[in-house]
């Protein structure tokens, strides 16, 4: 039997691993920067059973003394995530003793998420406790993939920046310190080897995302989606991109599909937090919508008008926004540069490299065929290797390894 202590800034993956590991009777604690209420901010109800330890009061001091400095940017993370592992620490340190008789007898794992982990794993060492590292992207190999694109493109690179060096030294570290790294796809093992981690280290576990217990859609179901016998000018292809909109994402692809498929009945609408500079073309485009970001609560709306989600990603660790689409039985057009959720034909389209051509082929394909969009709808369905079950199942096997 193993106790497990999650330390996790923000809501990632919906707690899906604290979650996970509480249904099993093997969640110690969970250690968060921020914990409020079920009315109101962070907040999951799956653990409102579960020992919280939040760090609400200091996470405001961080946040003003942070914007006194005027720390933006990369610098900004660094520093919060230095902070996070700091009040982690001496938390722990403090009540080191009290863990352990909450434990007795039992092995004792931490996990805690790439970037905000090293300072936590030194400690755990120390203790003698197992670490478990949760990477959330593919590393290096991704960065310099997004790099390539900046210099492609420069006019839409926007503030995008290359992170400072310490951020890879101490990732490097975290990468030593672990005894296991869960990554969210075979695309992320794969960079993470190039990158120079050691291979035995790696366990392919992909997310998981279920529909919060008491949503309505939930209990009835999703209404079935409705598509025409043909796309027109008054009924068009509605395209959902939703997400971050920059260049990882693949939006300068994606831009460059929409200005050649100008004459036909396709809309575009972007959902999320635009971190390109937007072209003054598309920005005034009558057949692109900007959105802008979104509350989480409301995207639903979004999946639920959508006749297909877009996911071009030049690279991802995973890609939750593919199960989101298909809670709401969404079909999508996906990368092969993330998370394998999308099964081509069948559910939804795989790109075979994410270009702009490929993009253009596969919403041509959905134009002609209405029908085969409709059937895709019909088997996009998140699968139960997807579910917080099965991400528990997962993590007891990497408890016993």
């Amino acid at each position: 039997m193993s106790h497990w202590i999650c330390c996790q800034i923000g809501a990632r993956e919906h707690y899906a691993v604290p979650r996970a590991l509480h249904r099993l009777g093997m969640l110690a604690r969970v250690m968060t920067d921020s914990w409020q209420s079920p009315f109101g901010g962070r907040f999951h109800p799956d653990l409102s059973e579960a020992h919280v330890t939040a760090f609400n009061a200091s996470l405001m001091g961080f946040e003003l003394l942070t914007r006194l400095r005027g720390l933006r940017g990369w610098h900004k993370i660094i520093a919060r995530n230095n902070w996070f592992e700091r009040k982690v620490v001496n938390h722990l340190a403090r009540n080191t003793e009290k863990l352990k008789s909450e434990t007795l007898k039992t092995e004792v794992i931490i996990f805690a998420y790439s970037y905000a982990a090293r300072e936590i794993f030194r400690f755990a060492k120390q203790q003698g406790w197992k670490t478990v590292l949760g990477q959330i992207d593919p590393g290096p190999v991704e960065e310099k993939i997004v790099a390539e694109e900046a210099a492609r493109v420069p006019g839409l690179a926007g503030d995008w920046q290359p992170v400072p060096p310490e951020y890879w030294e101490n990732w490097q570290e975290e990468c030593s310190l672990a005894d296991h790294i869960i990554v969210n796809s075979e695309w992320s093992r794969a960079a993470l080897i190039k990158g120079g981690v050691s291979g035995e280290k790696l366990s392919v576990i992909p997310l998981a995302y279920e529909m919060q217990i008491g949503d309505r859609r939930s209990e009835i179901g999703e209404p079935r989606r409705r598509y025409p016998e043909r796309f027109t000018r008054d009924r068009p292809l509605r395209v959902l991109f939703l997400g971050q909109v920059n260049l990882r994402k693949g939006v300068a692809r994606l831009f460059d599909a929409i200005r050649q498929l100008k004459n036909e009945p396709i809309e575009f609408q972007f959902v999320g937090p635009v971190q390109v500079a937007v072209p003054v073309d598309l920005k005034n485009n009558a057949r692109v919508r900007w959105i802008g970001a979104v509350p989480r609560g409301k995207t639903s709306d979004f999946y639920r008008t959508a006749d297909v989600l877009i996911f071009p990603t030049l690279s991802d660790g995973f890609g939750l926004t593919q199960l989101e689409a298909q809670t709401h039985g969404l079909p999508v057009i996906a990368s092969r540069h993330c998370g394998d959720v999308v099964k081509h034909g069948v559910n939804g389209l795989l790109l075979g490299e994410p270009t702009a051509d490929a993009i253009i082929e596969a919403l041509r394909f959905c134009l002609a065929d209405p029908a085969r969009l409709a059937a895709f709808s019909t088997a996009s369905r998140v699968e139960d290797r997807f579910s917080i079950d099965a991400l528990g199942a997962s993590l007891l096997s990497l408890a016993g390894a």
